[in-house]
């Protein structure tokens, strides 16, 4: 992991640095020096810090629910007892295996026709007085590529979930049992200490997946309406590869140093994990 860390995240991020230090469009060798401009504008850029905030809701909200459902779906299909359970794996991992691009395409026709069907419940209800675009308003925007997300990478936590109870020794559960444990105290007393090493490796890959969401909210919104659903991605891509975005020119230097934040982030939640990981591998062998 860390040699794949040092190729993907460390070199571009080291390597993107010279650029950060350049007024240049992308176009032939950089030659207009601007210093650390674009790291002060980048600071002081309220565009940016709204993406950034609009990044870690998306994170902080997607990541409890998922982690959540994909380890109770995944006790679920770990019940032997259960007929089926390889047909529903699959149909809980087939979004994963489907193009995020694709997914948000689908998802944002599905809820731009089904935008009388949603908001009709809600006022007949008096929830709201009038329809809801849900992908065009900004109170809502947000709030559905993250319901999106949940569905669409939820197979992949599911899958290490699933792996992961069906390592745990079954002569375990049948101890407590003729202890007298029921199946909640088998869960807090087994199930949940014996996932806490596997568990702190998900949850790092779920945080650090989430960081760079990209993909769905590019189709689904386009980081609008208003800028409500930006995230620091489509802020980076907006400002690299829009030609309108700063005065009628792309700027690949201020986007870099963008990037270079967010990159310098990457790193540091990649090093908590790894620390993480080996504290809860010396904890077990202790």
């Amino acid at each position: 992991m860390v040699s794949l860390v040092l190729l993907f995240v460390v070199y571009p991020l080291i390597a993107s640095i010279n650029i950060t230090l350049y007024d240049w469009n992308g176009i032939g060798v950089p030659t207009r020096f601007v210093g650390l401009q674009n790291f002060i504008k980048v600071a002081q850029d309220q565009w940016f810090w709204n993406a950034f905030r609009n990044t870690f809701v998306y994170t902080f909200v997607l990541v409890p629910i998922q982690l959540a459902l994909a380890l109770m779906l995944a006790l679920v299909l770990n019940n032997p007892r259960l007929k089926g359970s390889t047909v529903y794996r699959a149909v809980y991992f087939s979004p994963v295996v489907t193009s995020a691009a694709l997914v948000g395409v689908v998802m944002s026709l599905l809820l731009s026709s089904m935008g009388s069907e949603i908001s009709g419940p809600l006022m007949r209800a008096g929830l709201i007085s009038a329809p809801v675009d849900v992908l065009g308003s900004p109170a809502f925007a947000l709030p559905a590529v993250i319901a999106v997300g949940i569905w669409h990478t939820l197979g992949y936590n599911l899958v290490y979930f699933l792996a992961a109870l069906q390592s745990i020794p079954k002569e375990m559960y049948e101890a407590a049992m003729v202890d007298g444990a029921n199946a909640w105290h088998r869960f807090l007393e087994i199930t949940i200490p014996m996932l806490r090493e596997v568990g702190a490796v998900i949850l790092f890959l779920a945080v650090l997946g989430s960081l760079q969401i990209f993909d769905l909210v590019l189709v689904m919104t386009g980081g609008g309406p208003y800028y409500a659903s930006e995230v620091v991605s489509t802020y980076i891509y907006r400002f690299a590869f829009t030609p309108a975005s700063v005065a009628a020119e792309s700027n690949v230097g201020y986007a870099s140093a963008a990037a270079f934040f967010m990159g310098v982030l990457v790193m540091t939640l990649t090093l908590g994990q790894l620390l993480a990981v080996r504290y809860l591998q010396q904890r077990k062998k202790a």
